[in-house]
């Protein structure tokens, strides 16, 4: 009787080990997240969002900061080595996501970089969020309009310049489950021409997008201090 009772209490232990063990595995199973900076940025941008992610279980090998781009902010666009980084960010986030699945957070021409990248890899029904900040998703006046006062690779053909080719093939691709666009009317680089939109939009919305926030902040600024909001929109 006794040793029956002993057998039925360590089976009993054992299964609330399983399940402990089980539920501990399934919480640490989390999307990979990708941190695509922006023109002559640095992984290093992201520091309050990645000590934010790490602060919330996330580990180094859920979390992708590729570096892209040269420090020649006229020359970089959407065409050519700019685009290898980011590509193999995402390829590299899904390959190791436990969830099968990752999240995109990028800022100002990262954001458009990333999209473009989820769409040539044909794999945005793998991105569950995508965040956007700061973009210019409909293009910047200060690019002038395609094919008009169009004068560097960032405002070309590939580039920024509003109605750019390269724009009116992005705008309206699905890129994730949920997406998401970050904004201010004060942003120094959005809005250095004295509009911030385009059509009557905000050009940093994003075509099809769930919700878009705003912050009283400038172009730099929505990256570093949104971390919460960043955090808050990929869960």
């Amino acid at each position: 009787m006794k040793n029956t009772i002993k057998i039925a209490i360590r089976k009993t232990l054992l299964t609330f080990i399983l399940i402990f063990a089980c539920h501990n595995l399934f919480a640490a199973c989390l999307d990979s997240v990708v941190l695509v900076h922006g023109n002559t940025g640095s992984p290093s941008d992201w520091a309050n969002t990645y000590d934010l992610l790490k602060a919330n279980n996330y580990q180094d090998s859920d979390i992708y900061r590729p570096s892209w781009g040269s420090s020649s902010a006229s020359n970089n666009n959407h065409s050519g080595s700019e685009e290898i980084p980011v590509k193999n960010a995402i390829n590299d986030a899904l390959e190791n996501s436990c969830t099968g699945k990752i999240d995109i957070i990028a800022h100002s021409m990262g954001v458009t970089l990333a999209a473009q990248q989820v769409i040539k890899l044909a794999k945005s029904n793998k991105v569950d969020a995508f965040v956007g900040i700061a973009g210019a998703y409909r293009g910047l006046w200060t690019c002038g309009t395609y094919p008009w006062n169009v004068w560097t690779p960032t405002c070309g053909i590939n580039g920024l310049s509003v109605s750019s080719p390269f724009l009116d093939w992005l705008y309206g691709n699905n890129i994730a489950s949920r997406v998401y666009s970050i904004k201010s009317w004060s942003d120094q680089i959005v809005c250095g021409s004295g509009f911030c939109s385009v059509g009557g939009v905000h050009s940093s919305q994003i075509a099809n997008e769930n919700s878009s926030y705003t912050y009283a902040l400038g172009h730099f600024g929505l990256q570093t201090y949104t971390a919460d909001k960043q955090y808050a929109l990929i869960k």
